[in-house]
């Protein structure tokens, strides 16, 4: 049973691992495609709780055209090829990001399976699309003031303005390719997620190396800002407490 709960990936190196290969980028993604399904499955198998998928970010729209553009026909391709595995699986969907840049097919295709898995109870998977965590966030923000004006935002408040509160915290942020950068993915959620950069490139990554990753990650001891030990206030005040009254009574003896 392992502690990690919410898997988050970049999934980079596709482009690079294309060009040595001497083909074009494209060629790379659409490798990359295939290993998606192979990762989502096995986060299925292992029982994970939310695995969240960085496919696009709003910094790649400087990329070559024909590069986003393959990269809005795989994600059409993945909904179709993976529906019915989604639905049999009862793996909860949901995109996160600005996708009103997608083609409305790809919309109607989207809102068809997060309708249909909404009320599923296993793995939250969520593609990141057209997204950015500092656009996230400002979105949070801005819809709690228009909502609440004058009144100070909590972080309970934040965090139910995400695009996708009912994953938590990330546990885990893993980045293929060997670039070891969170670019602007879920920055709010990763707050004190354990990271793991690999050199391997996506088109190379498999199922066997997420879950080696996973099983040592979930070796780590995670303090979450503690220090190795400590103990908490409450257990100071009680273990205070007790030396205190064994100090009376002994002398209350000695008096005696």
């Amino acid at each position: 049973m392992t502690s990690i709960n919410h898997v988050a990936i970049i999934m980079d190196g596709n482009g690079r691992w294309a060009n040595k290969r001497f083909r074009p980028r494209i060629w790379g993604h659409v490798r990359g495609s295939y290993v998606v399904s192979e990762i989502v499955q096995a986060a299925d198998d292992i029982g994970l709780r939310a695995l969240t998928l960085y496919a696009f970010s709003t910094e790649n729209w400087s990329r070559p055209l024909e590069e986003v553009s393959t990269l809005f026909k795989l994600l059409k391709k993945f909904l179709i090829k993976e529906r019915q595995r989604i639905i049999t699986n009862n793996i909860k969907f949901k995109v996160i990001g600005e996708v009103a840049s997608l083609p409305e097919e790809t919309r109607a295709l989207i809102r068809e399976l997060e309708s249909i898995t909404e009320f599923s109870t296993g793995l939250n998977l969520t593609f990141a699309f057209n997204y950015g965590g500092r656009a996230e966030i400002l979105r949070a923000v801005n819809a709690f003031t228009v909502s609440h004006p004058g009144k100070s935002m909590s972080e309970d408040d934040l965090e139910r303005l995400m695009y996708r509160p009912e994953t938590g915290n990330v546990d885990l942020m893993i980045r293929t390719g060997g670039e070891q950068r969170i670019s602007n993915f879920l920055l709010w959620q990763m707050a004190y997620a354990e990271l793991y950069f690999t050199p391997t490139k996506w088109p190379e990554f498999g199922a066997s190396e997420f879950k080696k990753i996973i099983s040592h990650v979930s070796g780590r001891e995670r303090r979450f800002g503690n220090v190795s030990g400590q103990v908490s206030l409450d257990q100071v005040v009680a273990t205070a407490e007790t030396n205190k009254s064994i100090y009376i009574q002994g002398a209350s003896s000695n008096v005696q």
